[in-house]
C-alpha cells in the first residue's frame, strides 16, 4: 500500500514520542499485552470507542493534537473493530501487537493506515475492503448481464482478488487464524455476488434468471461455515449470509420479487432459524433482517406480525429491544400524528422550531455532505419540484455533518426558495424520525400532521403523492 508522504510523517511524528518504545521487547508466553493508538484528522468528536461484538471494551479520548493511545494489559487474538462516529472499521490484533491507525473523518475508509506491528495484516484487509467497495459501486450494470456475462465479470474480478491475497500471504506469512480471516475477505464478497445476482437481475430486468444458472453455480455454499462465531460481527460474512437467505426465499418462490413483503419476509426468518445454529449468528442475522424490513415495509399491522415471529427466534435481548425500538417509533410516525419537536438551527444559527413554521403542505428531505452525488441529486429534484408545485414548501435537514461543513457546502449548490436546516443532535433525530439513511422523505400536511413518513423522492410515482 503506497502511504501519502503526510501521512508518513504524522506515523513517525508519533513514533518519535517514544509511545511504542516497548514493542521491541520480548513477550512471554502469557503475556497478552497490547496497544492500540493514532490520530484522528478533522474528528467529529473527542474519542475513538473500542470494540468487540458490538460491545465497548473502551472509550479512547483524543488529546490536544487529536492523538490517542491505550495500552491493554490482555488483549485476546482476534477481529476488533473501532469507531470514530459515525464510522467504523474493523482492526485484527495478533498476541503483542502494537497498533497505530491515522484517520481522516472527511475521507473515513480511503484515509486508514496502520502502521507498527501488526500492519501489513490490518493494511491487506482495509485494501480488500476498499476494492470490494469499488466493485460494488459498479454491480448493477454487472447484475444487468446475462449469466455467462456475468460469472466471466465476476470471476475475472476474483482472480485479481486472489492474487493480491497470494502475493500478501507469501510475504507476510501470516498464522492460520488470520489466513482464516483473509479467506472470508477474499471468498465471501465473490460469493456474496453470485447469490445477489438471480434476484438481483430479476429486479433489474424482470427476466428470471434462476433455470439458466449452470448446475454448478452453487458450488461455493459447501466451503462456507455459516456457524463459525468468529465472523459473526465482519461485514462480508453477514452480508453474504443475508444474500444467501434473500436468494434462497427468491428462489424457493420461482423468482418472486416482492423482497420485503411479509409472508417472504417471515419466510426468510424461518430459512435463517433452520439453517444457522449458532446463536450469536442467528441473532445477528435476524437482527439485520428485522432491521431492513422495518426500513422499507410500513405497514402497522404487518409489522406486529413480522416482530411477533422476529421475537420468538429472536433470543438476544439487547437486540429484541432496539427493534421493538425502532416498531415503536415507526408507530408515532403513522399518518394524521405529528412529528416529535427536535433542534434545528437555520443558516443564520438561528432555533428553527417546525411545529411554528409549517403553513403549507411540506415536503422534508435529507442529506449529508458525505454523500455528495445524493446531495446534489436531491437538491436538483427539489428544485424541479417546487418550479412545478409552488404552493408547496420543501425543507432540507442536514445530517451527520458539522455545521461549519454544512455552511461551506451551502455556498457551492442552488437552494433558492428552499428552507435549509441543519439537525443539531442527529442522533436523536435519526431514533426519534427512524433517520436511518438520507433517502428517507417526509410528507406534512398543511396543519403539521403526517401525511406519509415514508416516501422516497426519487421513487418514479413520487409526484402522485403530492396530490
Amino acid at each position: 500500500m503506497i502511504r501519502p508522504l503526510h501521512i508518513i510523517t504524522s506515523l513517525l511524528s508519533i513514533i518519535s514520542l517514544g509511545l511504542f518504545s516497548s514493542c521491541d521487547k520480548k513477550h512471554s508466553v502469557e503475556d497478552y499485552t497490547a496497544y492500540f493508538g493514532g490520530e484522528v484528522l478533522n474528528p467529529h468528536v473527542n474519542y475513538v470507542l473500542f470494540m468487540k461484538d458490538n460491545n465497548v471494551i473502551d472509550t479512547l479520548f483524543l488529546d490536544a493534537k487529536n492523538r490517542f493511545l491505550h495500552k491493554f494489559d490482555s488483549l485476546t487474538p482476534g477481529l476488533y473493530s473501532f469507531v470514530h462516529y459515525p464510522e467504523y472499521q474493523n482492526v485484527f490484533f495478533d498476541k503483542n501487537d502494537s497498533l497505530m491507525v491515522i484517520i481522516n473523518s472527511k475521507d473515513f475508509d480511503n484515509s486508514i493506515v496502520f502502521c507498527g506491528r501488526g500492519d501489513e495484516k490490518n493494511n491487506f484487509l482495509m485494501e480488500m475492503y476498499l476494492a470490494n467497495e469499488k466493485d460494488r459501486s459498479s454491480m448493477y450494470d454487472v447484475f444487468f448481464r446475462d449469466s455467462k456475462e456475468f460469472i466471466k465479470n465476476v470471476d475475472s474480478s476474483f482472480v485479481i482478488r486472489k492474487k493480491l491475497y497470494e502475493k500478501n500471504k507469501e510475504k507476510i506469512q501470516w498464522n492460520p487464524s488470520f489466513d482464516s480471516l483473509a479467506l472470508v475477505a477474499l471468498n465471501l464478497p465473490h460469493f456474496n455476488k453470485k447469490e445477489m445476482y438471480p434476484y438481483a437481475h430479476k429486479f433489474i430486468t424482470g427476466h428470471n434468471i434462476i433455470n439458466e444458472l449452470p448446475k454448478n453455480y452453487y458450488e461455493h455454499r459447501t466451503k462456507v461455515d455459516l456457524n463459525n462465531a468468529a465472523f459473526a460481527n465482519y461485514n462480508p460474512f453477514v452480508k453474504y449470509v443475508t444474500s444467501l437467505l434473500n436468494n434462497q426465499t427468491f428462489t424457493d418462490n420461482k423468482g418472486d420479487i416482492d423482497e420485503f413483503g411479509l409472508e417472504n419476509s417471515i419466510k426468510k426468518l424461518n430459512i435463517a432459524d433452520t439453517l444457522i445454529k449458532n446463536s450469536k449468528i442467528k441473532n445477528i442475522v435476524l437482527n439485520r433482517m428485522a432491521f431492513r424490513y422495518l426500513m422499507e415495509e410500513q405497514n402497522i399491522n404487518n409489522n406486529k406480525e413480522y416482530i411477533d415471529r422476529y421475537l420468538k427466534l429472536s433470543t438476544d435481548k439487547k437486540m429484541q429491544s432496539e427493534i421493538k425500538g425502532i416498531s415503536n417509533n415507526i408507530k408515532k410516525l403513522s399518518a394524521g400524528n405529528k412529528l416529535s419537536n427536535e433542534s434545528f438551527v437555520n443558516e443564520k444559527g438561528e432555533s428553527v422550531d417546525l411545529s411554528k413554521i409549517i403553513k403549507n403542505q411540506t415536503v422534508i428531505f435529507f442529506y449529508s455532505t458525505k454523500a455528495q452525488s445524493h446531495l446534489i441529486g436531491v437538491h436538483k429534484k427539489v428544485m424541479a419540484y417546487k418550479q412545478k408545485h409552488p404552493n408547496i414548501d420543501f425543507i432540507g435537514i442536514n445530517i451527520d455533518d458539522s455545521k461549519d461543513d454544512w455552511l461551506k457546502k451551502l455556498t457551492e449548490f442552488d437552494h433558492k426558495n428552499i428552507l435549509e436546516i441543519h439537525a443539531v443532535d442527529f442522533e436523536k433525530l435519526k431514533e426519534n424520525w427512524v433517520i436511518y439513511n438520507n433517502h428517507r422523505t417526509i410528507l406534512l400536511n398543511a396543519d403539521g400532521t403526517i401525511k406519509n413518513a415514508f416516501v422516497h423522492l426519487f421513487d418514479v410515482n413520487f409526484e402522485d403523492c403530492l396530490k
